[in-house]
């Protein structure tokens, strides 16, 4: 039995619903007056979006989920990647690109990395940005298949600025390249459950937003007109979310009485590991297929929800979305994600709650979805300094944008590297590696505490370093560490 899913803040909640008072209307037009009129529409009208976000919120205070209502979502409901791949594409593959928009979320920043600006501009590979290797990608397809991918950014008020100014050096790329903002949502008090109105405090609306606002941007009516068909969504710091051919020839081809005409929304899964124990995954809830997150999973429930035996896939967030039934939806007003609340603490030290939704949870809205279960290597994200070390190394070749695990590795699967406190930041992983060592034939690096590498390290195996507290170590340069264990104090000097 899967565990049902936890009720988020909003269902655990023992006040009632507070009407909002009209009072709040004339609030914000005062305050809105020293906004740009173009600011001023926005923010207009992302209240009017919260408005319903919050009246939602507190609805589900009383539809208590029960635990026997959710079970793993059935056998033919999640498709082995295998099978989309047996199927031969077509000669002629930009007739299937050309049906294609890829749209990439691109609202957060670098902090928790120490960057400062938007993430998708930190450098990964190569002097490349996130930005610049998704352009390289498209512009290598459109290319080489002669054919019209166009890339959409969907920005946030902290991305926009600095995005669009870097934009300005693709102005001749062979890609079209369109952007449009992510909406913004007041913090709600805990104390009073009303929202806090200054525009300076609105937090960003999570990008379950990225459908009403495309809409709302007049590019999903442009791309309708342009005969394009398919959205392809993901995070632009995953640096395995590439186009695929393979899944994109499914959706465009596929017409089985069986599923009653085609797939309408493919959510990307792939095996857990230990790493992955907090991803959302798919259930069936009331007949239909569900994404349940851990926040929706009762406390009771974690330690069941976080087994890799009972829950076998995650979402990657990689999403390929039916440009029609997204903007019918839209219209209809009938896309309907879970609340995602989260408690917040300001520096002033009021309570607050965020509320926001995800992408992925938008599957149930849609009459005919799916998941597919594909490799391992279409999940390459870059949360973390240890992430960022893998994806530098020489375990990965860049051709046409894309990472691709090299052939020099004898088994493809990704290291586990964990870097300890000092290497939380870019700048730490740059001062205390003179390179990026040599990862090929790497299993496991777990490194703690206050360690430098020298130049053109080879690390092998099994490698564990552990510097005491008050000690340092310092590896030398041309060091080869094979399942190795290097602890207390030590620095070798250079010979």
């Amino acid at each position: 039995m899967i565990p049902p899913a936890r009720e988020p803040i909003s269902q655990r909640q023992t006040q009632a619903c507070p009407e909002l008072p009209g009072s709040l209307e004339t609030e914000l037009e005062q305050l809105l007056e020293s906004e740009t009129l173009e600011q001023a529409q926005a923010l207009r009208r992302d209240w009017q979006d919260f408005k319903q976000l919050h009246k939602r919120f507190f609805q589900r205070e009383t539809l208590s989920v029960q635990w026997d209502r959710i079970f793993k979502p059935p056998q033919e409901a999640i498709q082995a990647y295998e099978t989309l791949q047996a199927r031969a594409l077509p000669e002629d593959v930009s007739s299937l690109l050309n049906k294609l928009v890829v749209v990439k979320l691109n609202g957060g920043l670098g902090t928790s990395m120490g960057v400062q600006g938007p993430k998708g501009l930190m450098e990964v590979r190569d002097d490349n940005t996130f930005l610049d290797l998704t352009i390289q990608q498209i512009a290598h397809l459109n290319k080489t298949h002669s054919c019209d991918v166009p890339l959409v950014l969907m920005n946030s008020s902290l991305t926009e600025e600095d995005t669009q100014r870097s934009l300005q050096r693709y102005s001749h790329c062979p890609v079209k390249i369109h952007t449009f903002l992510q909406s913004r949502y007041p913090l709600v008090r805990k104390d009073t459950m009303l929202p806090l109105l200054h525009p300076a405090g609105w937090a960003l609306s999570g990008h379950g937003d990225v459908y009403a606002s495309l809409c709302r941007s007049g590019l999903a009516e442009l791309f309708t007109a342009q005969g394009k068909e398919i959205l392809f969504i993901s995070n632009i710091d995953n640096l395995g979310a590439i186009v695929d051919l393979h899944i994109l020839n499914h959706l465009l081809q596929e017409e089985s009485s069986a599923t009653g005409g085609r797939c309408d929304f493919l959510m990307e899964v792939t095996d857990r590991t230990r790493a992955d124990v907090k991803g959302g995954t798919l259930i069936e809830l009331d007949g239909k297929l569900q994404l349940l997150e851990i926040a929706q999973v009762p406390r009771e429930h974690t330690d069941e929800f976080m087994s890799v035996s009972e829950f076998k896939i995650f979402n990657t967030n990689n999403l390929w979305v039916s440009l029609e039934c997204v903007r019918r939806l839209d219209r209809q007003q009938a896309l309907h994600m879970e609340i995602i609340a989260s408690s917040q603490t300001l520096p002033s030290g009021q309570e607050v709650i965020r509320l926001e939704t995800a992408a992925g949870s938008a599957i149930g809205s849609f009459a005919r979805p799916r998941g597919v279960n594909v490799p391992r290597s279409r999940f390459l994200p870059v949360k973390t300094t240890s992430d960022l070390l893998l994806v530098k190394s020489n375990l990965y070749e860049l051709r046409g944008g894309a990472l691709e695990m090299s052939e020099n590795r004898e088994f493809k699967t990704v290291p586990l590297v964990k870097l300890g406190a000092p290497f939380t930041k870019v700048q730490d992983l740059r001062t205390r590696f003179e390179n990026i060592p040599d990862l090929l034939d790497l299993d496991h690096l777990t490194v703690s505490g206050d360690v430098t590498f020298g130049k053109d390290v080879v690390l092998k195996g099994t490698v564990i370093i552990i510097s005491n507290h008050g000690s340092s170590i310092a590896i030398p340069s041309g060091s080869i560490l094979e399942n190795r264990v290097v602890s207390g104090n030590l620095s070798v000097l250079d010979h």
